[in-house]
């Protein structure tokens, strides 16, 4: 029988080798593996926990954004006014004394009046279209009324529409005063509705023309505004939403940091996200800082109107809320009373950008800019007019609220003081002090 052919052993030999070293590598592959996998381990853990810091602050956050701006906002300083003035047939009223009690609350003089707050004088006959105002016992609705002075006193008053003859009429009393916060802040709040649409759109052109399209924050102008930056060496623009602005004013305070900046940002989105675009516009129309008045800050559109206007936000036209935008890059450094050419400059600028961006055309922007500033040379009253009545007000007003009631809710106060004969009244007792001080060679003043 032929034998059977045994296989070489050093083939065996050779392939059992083969085997020990690629046992060899798999097996320090997996120590390489297993000494790696704590690294990796430790990475996920940091990850995950990093993560769940930024969602936990992030509820935070938003906790923070919902509780004060769901809650009470602001400090609203009671309004003191003055007493009404009452026109009737026969009652005793001078033309200077009309025309002073009209421009008092606000009212233009105009040929023909066509619009609430306006005036004429055509010799003893007077024409004005009133405000709608709420007194202490119902409104007084706006109408357009015929008055005739003869003798210093009222011949006739009628509804100049109807032609019908009115047995009462209140005008709206003047404001002389504020009880305001330990802050000193002062608004006067407007609704969204209040808020005329070129105001809107000044502020979509000069701060945030992608407002109603991004959600808080838009990288593209922090981008953009980042490399303005870069180049001049110095911060010449902001990338800021007016979300941003808003967070920044409202809910921050004013330090400069890079970790106020990333809360700005993760506010402004939360914001964005919880709150209708229109809520957050109408919140930021009133809590813009937009002057001083001594010690009263002036915040918020709707204040603003009165304090450089004499007049309501809804009554003010396009160059006046162009020149109240135009306030928001440095109410200071653009105070028109202060800085007329800068106000003018700056105000041109908010209307050559609503042109550009198409809110209005170019021959609107152009007539807007050549009206005057339209300024109020004096600014609403402050309590600086009437300062022992308003304390006096005050003390009597103690005995029956509490002090945060007074400074915050916004309460609205009828008084009895007579602005016309205060007036009379301060300018006899100036004549009399000036014949006193010449007639004892007394030093002026």
């Amino acid at each position: 029988m032929p034998k059977a052919k045994k296989k070489p052993f050093r083939k065996k030999k050779a392939a059992v080798r083969k085997k020990v070293v690629r046992r060899k590598r798999v097996s320090a592959a997996n120590k390489r593996t297993k000494k790696g996998f704590p690294w990796l381990k430790w990475l996920l853990g940091l990850t995950l926990l990093g993560m769940l810091a930024i969602g936990g602050y992030s509820l935070y956050l938003s906790q923070v954004v919902r509780v004060k701006f769901e809650g009470k906002r602001w400090a609203i300083p009671a309004r003191v006014y003055a007493r009404p003035l009452e026109l009737y047939e026969g009652a005793n009223l001078t033309a200077a004394r009309l025309q002073s009690e009209l421009r008092a609350v606000g009212y233009r003089k105009v040929k023909q009046v066509r619009d609430v707050a306006q005036w004429s004088q055509s010799g003893s006959r007077f024409v004005f279209y009133t405000r709608e105002f709420l007194f202490w016992d119902g409104i007084e609705p706006s109408r357009k009324v015929s008055l005739r002075i003869d003798s210093d006193t009222v011949v006739a008053l009628k509804d100049a529409a109807s032609g019908k003859p009115l047995d009462l009429l209140r005008l709206e009393p003047p404001e002389i005063g504020s009880i305001y916060p330990s802050h000193k802040e002062d608004r006067v709040l407007v609704r969204r509705d209040e808020i005329p649409d070129h105001l809107v759109a000044a502020l979509l052109a000069a701060e945030d023309r992608y407002y109603f399209h991004h959600h808080g924050i838009n990288l593209w102008s922090i981008a953009r505004a980042l490399v303005a930056n870069v180049k001049a060496g110095r911060t010449v623009q902001g990338g800021s939403t007016l979300t941003q602005q808003l967070v920044k004013n409202f809910f921050l305070t004013p330090e400069r940091s890079l970790w106020r900046k990333t809360n700005e940002a993760l506010m402004a989105i939360i914001l964005d996200a919880r709150y209708d675009k229109d809520e957050i516009l109408e919140a930021y129309a009133n809590e813009v800082f937009l002057g001083q008045d001594g010690d009263r800050a002036i915040h918020g559109f709707g204040l603003a109107a009165y304090y450089y206007f004499n007049r309501p936000l809804n009554e003010l036209n396009l160059s006046e809320t162009a020149l109240l935008v135009g306030l928001l890059k440095g109410a200071s450094y653009y105070n028109p009373r202060s800085h007329p050419e800068r106000a003018r400059k700056r105000r041109n600028l908010v209307l050559q950008l609503m042109a550009d961006q198409g809110f209005i055309n170019q021959k609107l922007a152009d007539a807007a800019k050549r009206q005057p500033l339209g300024v109020d040379k004096k600014g609403r009253l402050s309590n600086a007019r009437h300062p022992a009545f308003i304390d006096l007000v005050r003390r009597q007003l103690q005995r029956d609220y509490q002090e945060e009631d007074l400074t915050s809710e916004g309460l609205r106060i009828f008084t009895t003081l007579d602005p016309w004969a205060q007036q009379q009244l301060d300018k006899q007792i100036a004549s009399g002090l000036s014949s006193l001080e010449k007639r004892r060679k007394l030093p002026a003043g």
